[in-house]
């Protein structure tokens, strides 16, 4: 998460150069976005379908069908750069139970469809002295660091689209509108990842009776990884507009098949009754990886593919201190 997030930056060895990293980095199964882009030349795909529930108590009807989340992701020029197409299409059946004979009709369309481009503005371990791994003590690389509580920060800009007469929009809302995300994440040690988003959408938006169409969304995710294969998370999404107002809470987790593959589940629920909502969602993020790391010079005077293979050579020697025992299997943090 997310990443942002279900997200696997926690996994993620210390030796990274810029934003890539060895394991895919999927936004998924949560819907807060993560800070950090995918990395040059890596394309990557994040889908699934869901099943939804609601019932409005007040209003008697009821909602039942599915749909799918999907994104595709781009790193383009720059590490700090991603370009991101977003959208989420559902189709279901409302009922109306106000009468002795129920009604209902179908439904289908896309929620949301926006297409955009993400920039990491701030990271506060790039280049950070104390984020260098300590060569002769593993407890030393696992205890908590100041640093961590500044958290790297990306703004997200883009457009929306809305197709006219969408069922799930406010009727006269249609056509391209602005976007903007915030994102801030927070990489604690011993596999914890926190990611805040902040966004407005249909900036500017008004529906037929002239009332602003734009939506306010907050969320807030925290991830942890209990090892390099599983992780969990939880989630809680925010929205308000003079549409519609929600507060959603997500529950779930990912398991990291390879390092290009993820496969992810959820849960969704509110409480209220104007309406409850209940869903779940299975989905896959995939990557094509076609990055290529440049030859960055370190300090000892090795470029990056030779740091790597002397610590390949050297296994032992990384995973143990000199000043205590160490788990089995070291995995150094991000």
């Amino acid at each position: 998460m997310k990443t942002y997030l279900a997200l696997l930056i926690c996994a993620i060895p210390v030796f990274v150069f810029g934003q890539y990293t060895d394991v895919i980095n999927s936004n998924r199964p949560g819907v807060s976005k993560s800070a950090y882009a995918v990395g040059v030349n890596v394309i990557q795909f994040e889908a699934g379908p869901y099943y939804i529930k609601e019932k409005h108590t007040p209003l008697n009807y009821d909602v039942s069908g599915g749909g799918i989340d999907f994104s595709g992701r781009y790193g383009l020029l720059w590490e700090p750069l991603e370009i991101i197409i977003d959208g989420n299409f559902q189709a279901d059946k409302f009922t109306d139970n106000r009468s002795s004979i129920p009604s209902d009709y179908s439904r289908s369309n896309f929620k949301y469809l926006s297409v955009g481009a993400k920039y990491l503005i701030y990271d506060p371990h790039k280049n950070a002295e104390e984020e260098k791994p300590n060569l002769y003590s593993w407890k030393a690389n696992r205890k908590f660091k100041w640093s961590r509580l500044i958290p790297a920060v990306s703004v997200t800009s883009g457009a929306n689209y809305d197709t006219d007469s969408n069922p799930y929009t406010p009727q006269g809302v249609e056509g391209f509108s602005p976007t903007i995300t915030v994102a801030t994440q927070h990489n604690f040690t011993n596999g914890w990842v926190f990611i805040m988003n902040l966004s407005k959408d249909r900036i500017g938006m008004k529906d037929d009776s002239g009332t602003s169409a734009s939506d306010l969304e907050y969320i807030f995710t925290l991830t942890h990884s209990f090892n390099e294969k599983w992780v969990a998370f939880g989630e809680y999404q925010g929205i308000k507009s003079n549409f519609y107002a929600d507060d959603l809470f997500r529950l779930g987790g990912a398991y990291l098949w390879n390092k290009n593959l993820q496969f992810d589940t959820a849960v969704t629920f509110n409480v209220k009754d104007t309406p409850s909502v209940f869903s779940l969602n299975f989905g896959a993020s995939y990557r094509i990886d076609l990055h290529k790391d440049k030859e960055i010079i370190e300090d000892n005077g090795t470029s990056a593919k030779q740091e790597a293979e002397r610590r390949n050579n050297n296994k032992d020697y990384y995973k143990f201190g000199e000043d205590e025992a160490a788990p089995t299997e070291y995995k150094m943090d991000n």
